[in-house]
């Protein structure tokens, strides 16, 4: 039997079952297809995933260097607010050679890395838990004693476990075009109702392009405006759902949700790589597979370590629906040199903050 049971084998599953095996934990990992594709999630992430990667990482996957944004509130030909650093402030990198890093790092520790094979039903038992899991050589019966739902935003593991569902899913989609552009500011359009568009240079790689609205909403349709807009060439088009808004409860008796499945992602951007590697990092700190209480304290950590940027970002993203107005205003008193962290909305109050909006 296995200490841990990881469904899906994304940036967060794949950096606890690391760190899991690691620790000297018998881990096994499913990915339903292949680790990596298909791809649904922006490639634009702050320097602090290097600390989560080898040294040689940022020669394999970097493809470009940011250093700020301008924001407008219409198309390409709109007056731009610039907000930027004098450095680089992120990174655009290859998002499928990443997890495939990431993947490789958990196979590396000792960890049972399985893909192709579908996860489709949990029995929770008092001792251990039971997956149904299908791969190339047809249905089997595993047992662990937790099992770990790493499986995205309609994650099958919150389902079998009866877990409640995140407050909201977004619809985000993205297109890569290949057009050459070694620019260092990405640009984001505050046009789309409650959310906004995006443009991400990733230098010869190309441009991403890309989007996120209710459900209720045309995507697609609206990334078409977006891309005519910009007179760029439609390519293949990426779509997945955006969690907003983590549940009162990520865990059970046997089971507990990690990443995108627990909606741990930041609410005024909808990125969740470096918040479920955080997360990551507290689970395998915190969860005693032959103690179950010991997920009081999965669930304590990752709310103490994010709650309240999950709070602020919520309040940044009211923003996004301000009048016009009101939105000039916030806009034209931040723009300029800044000192945030983008991963952090707290950084809004800190000192480089205010020394860069005296400047």
């Amino acid at each position: 039997m296995e200490d841990f049971a990881v469904v899906g084998m994304g940036p967060p599953g794949s950096q606890f079952a690391r760190r899991a095996a690691d620790a000297g934990y018998d881990v096994v990992g499913f990915e339903r297809g292949e680790v990596g594709s298909p791809l649904a999630c922006s490639g634009h992430v702050s320097l602090d995933i290097w600390d989560y990667l080898p040294a040689d990482a940022p020669a394999n996957l970097r493809q470009n260097e940011i250093r700020g944004a301008r924001f407008r509130l219409g198309g390409p030909d709109a007056s731009a607010y610039p907000f930027y650093k004098e450095t680089p402030v992120s990174n655009v990198i290859d998002r499928v050679g990443l997890d495939r890093t990431l993947a490789d790092l958990a196979a590396a520790a000792g960890a049972d890395v399985r893909e192709h094979h579908v996860v489709s039903e949990i029995e929770e038992l008092s001792d251990r838990v039971r997956l149904s899991v299908t791969g190339p050589d047809g249905p089997t019966t595993v047992e662990a004693k937790m099992v770990v739902g790493a499986d995205g935003p309609q994650s099958t593991v919150r389902r079998q476990l009866g877990l409640p569902e995140p407050d909201e899913q977004l619809s985000g989609v993205l297109v890569h075009v290949e057009e050459p552009d070694e620019g260092d500011f990405v640009d984001v359009h505050l046009t789309v109702p409650t959310f906004f568009a995006w443009r991400i240079p990733r230098g010869r790689a190309g441009v991403e392009y890309g989007l996120a609205t209710p459900q209720s909403l045309d995507a697609m349709g609206r990334l078409d405006e977006l891309l005519a807009a910009y007179r760029a060439e439609p390519a293949a088009r990426f779509a997945g759902s955006i969690p907003i808004g983590p549940p009162e409860t990520v865990s059970s008796r046997r089971g507990f949700l990690l990443g995108d499945a627990a909606a741990q992602t930041k609410p005024f951007t909808g990125g969740g790589i470096l918040y479920g590697l955080r997360s990551a990092e507290i689970a395998v700190d915190a969860v005693d597979p032959d103690d179950p209480d010991s997920l009081a304290k999965y669930e304590s950590g990752w709310r103490a370590a994010l709650g309240r940027e999950i709070a602020l970002g919520s309040l940044i993203r009211r923003g996004y629906s301000a009048p016009t107005l009101i939105q000039r205003a916030g806009l034209w008193a931040f723009s300029g040199e800044i000192g945030v962290h983008m991963d952090e909305p707290t950084s809004l109050f800190s000192r480089e903050q205010v020394r860069a909006l005296f400047r």
